[in-house]
């Protein structure tokens, strides 16, 4: 048998997987093993999260954080992605997270489920490129020898937040385009982001290393340092004569609720304890490790999906945790003078290493290197939030779910999804103000996203009722250690929930706890007498529309 004639077999047991589960084949499948992983590895991107919170993580606990921080959230997200790898082989759906609640707990589990991803794709998304913004203004900047805060027409300078959400649109036009045009060519530029993260780090691992002009002693990798204490960076000047603890929203500042609420954190703030401002320093690699679930969005358009969506959430987490801290390790080792106040207060930490380690040449090559890995990022970001909305909405799962559920019938992608997502990705990044609070709402909404199902799956392991996942139901197992795995992921997913919503995050507490609330009324006032959950088609309707969108690879026709 050809290669052809193998592949359209595997077609033809994809959609017959995808019928059972109770859905028709819209989308193109155009996706294999490494497509797959393509665009969970470009999401996780070490070259964006990693690189933007980089001066993040080190103002608070300085090279430790690198060093031993990012392996120590490596090896729970491993057990986060390994769970989510498991229910993906099970149920290879491109609702993904929020089909795999529905079928181990239920449509109101499906549902909240189904909302914190939503909320964690949009969030990501805007993350992701008001980063690439930010960087590629520093990029632009150095490479042409501007002053970092140049005057900008109408927005008063290169630093100022509504400018840099000017080029965040700017850089996602082409983006949205692409992305309507169809998974080819985002299959395309997913798999060629692979090997431009890969190569593109190791040759900035390679300058550094080998060519840069400082490089400090083991001793100082494992170093703590705290450059910037915690009740200095949640403080702001309320107009009484000296900062004092203060709640951002936009371009708005009011003093801090948190702060009035719980006085003894003032006290714990200033005296800044290592295991405080450790904690608070993970944020820049918890959200590097975020985005992966897109592997299981993309499974209606991957050929094996069962096999290739989970080993595609598996092996992005593990790819980027070992590639990440090569990154980062060489970086910090290049620290000029081992100056960490010096380099975490510059707007772009890793340019700064970067220029004043190597020539200036070398540098701009850095700085092009970074800016297009965060650019294919938030690409891949797109195509994995718009087709978790479009799932959830040809369920019925949300307000104009009839709009967002359209596909596109000659390029067969879900083209309102995609511009609606991205508009309210835009509205958000204005709303928040920094983009640490807008990364802290993503890692939030999507890990719990995460862990529902996962929780959900473990319950019904423990109990004996309900589905879960098996040797029989999932190819891709975790066997015996399984409770032990999903329990690891639930404990660490609960400890960075409260950690990512501490200030200078608090925006993100109040944030959550009004959108809880909201979904809360929703829920009651609307969703619980009509929201059904997944409403799988009847054979007939299911075949009708399968030849219409696949004609001959139809199962019908088969």
């Amino acid at each position: 048998m050809s290669k052809e004639k193998q592949r359209q077999e595997l077609i033809r047991q994809d959609i017959h997987d995808l019928h059972r589960l109770g859905y028709a084949q819209q989308l193109f499948r155009e996706m294999g093993g490494f497509s797959n992983f393509a665009i969970s590895f470009t999401i996780i991107s070490i070259l964006t999260g990693a690189i933007l919170l980089y001066g993040y993580g080190l103002k608070f606990a300085g090279p430790i954080v690198n060093t031993l921080g990012w392996p120590l959230v490596s090896l729970f997200t491993m057990a986060v992605a390994a769970s989510m790898a498991e229910i993906a082989s099970a149920y290879p759906t491109a609702g993904g997270l929020y089909f795999w609640s529905f079928r181990l707990g239920g449509r109101g589990w499906a549902w909240v489920t189904a909302w914190l991803n939503m909320i964690g794709q949009v969030t990501i998304t805007a993350g992701i490129n008001i980063a690439a913004a930010i960087y590629i203004i520093g990029a632009v900047t150095r490479i042409f020898g501007i002053p970092e805060d140049a005057s900008v027409p109408l927005f008063g300078s290169t630093t100022n937040w509504d400018f840099q959400v000017f080029v965040m649109v700017l850089i996602m036009i082409p983006q949205i385009l692409i992305n309507v045009f169809g998974i080819r060519l985002t299959r395309l530029l997913g798999d060629f982001s692979v090997y431009w993260h890969i190569i593109g780090g190791a040759l900035i691992v390679l300058f550094l290393v080998f060519l840069g002009t400082h490089h400090n002693s083991f001793g100082f990798l494992f170093r703590f340092e705290n450059v910037v204490n915690p009740l200095d960076a949640v403080s702001a000047d309320l107009g009484k004569g000296q900062p004092e603890p203060a709640l951002v929203v936009g371009n708005w500042t009011f003093p801090s609720p948190l702060f009035n609420l719980l006085p003894a954190l003032k006290d714990l703030y200033a005296s800044a304890p290592f295991w405080l401002v450790f904690l608070l320093a993970l944020l820049q690699a918890q959200w590097t490790f975020t985005g992966y679930d897109a592997s299981a969005h993309v499974a209606e358009e991957t050929v094996m999906a069962r096999l290739n969506s989970a080993w595609g959430i598996f092996l992005s987490v593990t790819v980027s945790a070992v590639v990440g801290w090569i990154l980062l390790t060489a970086v910090t080792w290049s620290i000029p003078n081992g100056d960490i106040a010096a380099t975490a207060a510059d707007p772009y930490p890793v340019l700064y290493v970067a220029y004043q380690n190597l020539p200036a040449v070398l540098g701009h090559v850095i700085a092009i290197i970074i800016a297009v890995a965060m650019w294919l990022c938030g690409l891949a970001s797109i195509t994995s939030m718009s087709r978790m909305w479009w799932a959830f909405a040809r369920d019925g799962g949300m307000p104009a779910s009839s709009l967002i559920a359209r596909v596109h019938r000659h390029y067969r992608t879900p083209v309102w999804s995609i511009l609606i997502t991205c508009s309210l990705a835009v509205v958000l990044t204005l709303y928040s103000a920094a983009y640490f609070v807008v990364t802290s709402i993503s890692t939030i909404a999507l890990y719990l996203a995460y862990v529902t199902p996962t929780f959900l799956n473990l319950r019904n392991k423990i109990t004996g009722h309900g589905e879960h996942t098996s040797r029989e139901n999932a190819p891709w197992n975790l066997g015996r250690f399984g409770p032990i795995v999903n329990a690891l992921a639930l404990a660490w997913v609960a400890l960075i929930t409260i950690i990512f919503v501490l200030p200078p995050n608090e925006l993100v507490l109040w944030t959550s706890i009004a959108m809880g609330l909201l979904l809360v009324l929703y829920w009651v006032g609307y969703a619980r007498t009509r929201f059904t959950g997944p409403t799988p088609a009847d054979e007939e309707e299911l075949r009708r529309i399968e030849r219409e969108f696949l004609g001959e690879l139809a199962p019908a026709d088969s």
